[in-house]
């Protein structure tokens, strides 16, 4: 199983960025899809924005639309989510996630899940 470590969360301002990183072990990197999920304070978990094996297809969730951009590179077996124009609201634990039959927007076919990494966003 693929084991998901999660960097680049922290403080910052809001219409601030952040870019938050996602790296596996193991030579399979490309044979899964990727996302990123988030849970605020009180409430569930929730989809951000997925992206496909090859990196041709990504999949946002409306919240995420227009300001975050997810991307990944296969050689460095690395996903990369970068946020700009952070909201209080988007403050959340923020988790790297892996499947090989992921359906975006969903949590259908997910395989791992990272540690989280926190994204506190101040007004």
């Amino acid at each position: 199983q693929v084991q998901l470590v999660e960097s680049g969360g922290g403080l910052v301002q809001a219409g601030g960025s952040l870019r938050l990183s996602c790296t596996t072990s193991g030579r399979t990197f490309s044979s899964y899809g990727m996302g990123w999920f988030r849970q605020a304070p009180g409430k569930e978990r929730e989809f951000v924005v997925s992206i496909s094996r090859s990196g041709e297809s990504t999949y946002y969730a409306d919240s995420a639309k227009g300001r975050f951009t997810i991307s990944r590179d296969n050689n460095k077996n690395t996903v990369y989510l970068q946020m700009n124009s952070l909201k209080p609201e988007d403050t959340a634990v923020y988790y790297c996630v892996a499947g090989r039959m992921m359906v975006p927007g969903t949590s259908r076919g997910l395989e791992a899940w990272g540690q989280g990494t926190l994204v506190t966003v101040s007004s």
